[in-house]
């Protein structure tokens, strides 16, 4: 498997003038290993409705709504498990319990890696897809605005943001989740952007690694770049990611920003 693959070899090129970036997994990998905290704290609230279920069944079955809903906001995981619970007769918690449940688990995982971004032990390259900095420096060089939207926690994705260097090519910006989650979305956030700009749907370029905004940016006319990084190992595709993101429609899938010259010639024809 190449570090890029065209899926979709007719996709306009060049047109562009705005950029939409996922952040987790796109960008930043400060929260690489998410889903095994999510995955079994869920597992375990379904385990205790006292379900007939394995834990093999189970775990099955929670990775593919939690993956399904990557890119929207954390809550509607949350929503999704609450009404896992009711329909094994359990009484779930409020959505909002589960999520600061898992935020708290989260954090225990990768504030060690926030620390050492804060202090200088780390480099913000030490927590970013390889090539990140570079290729973001290249999109503004030709002009184009960049957003970006995560369904992390607005505040937190503007932190994070700060702290890896990426903020400065977005601001102002920079959206993520909100307690009023309905008044969020990455959905919203792409409809604004062709509609305050007068935008057709071939001049919207979107960079993400979940199934949600390669959809959403495909839904518009938009051409879409799927990021199946290897989180942990930092080098190579991801398997599993590209089929889903493939599945989700999008145009080019690529391991990282390493080929970065490569990737601009693919994108603008340059």
């Amino acid at each position: 498997m190449t570090d890029i693959e065209i899926l979709r070899p007719d996709f306009p090129r060049g047109r562009f003038r705005f950029v939409l970036f996922d952040f987790d997994g796109t960008l930043s990998l400060i929260r690489e290993g998410w889903p095994q905290v999510m995955i079994p704290m869920m597992v375990r609230v379904l385990q205790e409705t006292g379900t007939s279920e394995g834990e093999a069944a189970l775990t099955a079955h929670v990775e593919e709504f939690v993956m399904r809903l990557n890119g929207r906001q954390t809550i509607y995981q949350m929503i999704q498990l609450a009404e896992e619970v009711k329909k094994r007769g359990g009484r779930p918690l409020e959505p909002l319990a589960y999520k600061h449940e898992y935020h708290a688990r989260l954090m225990r995982r990768i504030q060690g890696r926030l620390d050492a971004l804060t202090s200088g032990q780390a480099a913000p390259s030490d927590w970013t897809v390889p090539g990140s900095a570079t290729l973001l420096t290249r999109l503004q060089e030709r002009g184009l605005t960049l957003y970006l939207a995560s369904g992390t926690d607005e505040a937190f994705v503007k932190r994070e943001a700060a702290l890896l260097d990426v903020a400065k090519f977005f601001e102002p910006h920079i959206y993520g989740a909100l307690d009023d989650y309905q008044n969020f979305s990455k959905k919203m956030i792409i409809e604004r952007i062709l509609k305050e700009n007068n935008l057709r749907g071939e001049e919207l370029l979107g960079f993400g690694d979940g199934f949600v905004e390669i959809e959403e940016i495909k839904r518009v006319g938009g051409v879409a770049v799927a990021v199946a990084s290897e989180e942990a190992a930092r080098q190579g595709i991801n398997a599993w990611k590209r089929e889903r993101l493939a599945r989700a429609g999008a145009d080019i899938v690529i391991a990282d920003y390493r080929l970065v010259d490569d990737v601009m010639r693919l994108l603008f024809d340059v």
